[in-house]
């Protein structure tokens, strides 16, 4: 990614959020309910076709027990991965 490239940043931002939630073993369901939001609302913001205001990255990084500069840190992967997580089989 540009590092000027403004839509580049907001997918990143996005996919960081989705990092962290997942990360504390939070479904999008789970954390929307959390916010108050719909899970659409939040899928739109973690994909990053959502925009952020300074205001939605504070209240999103409180939520997440996170700086906000925390959300600007790169993902950890770029690849948006859309719809519910595989499920695993007991052995």
């Amino acid at each position: 990614m540009r590092p000027d490239d403004p839509d580049g940043l907001v997918r990143d931002i996005g996919r960081q959020v989705a990092e962290l939630r997942a990360a504390r073993g939070w479904t999008q369901e789970q954390f929307a309910d959390r916010l108050g939001v719909t899970p659409g609302y939040l899928g739109r913001l973690e994909r990053g076709s959502q925009s952020f205001t300074v205001h939605r990255l504070a209240w999103l990084a409180r939520a997440l027990h996170v700086r906000v500069v925390d959300l600007f840190a790169p993902p950890r992967s770029r690849d948006v991965r859309i719809g519910r997580p595989s499920k695993t089989r007991s052995p």
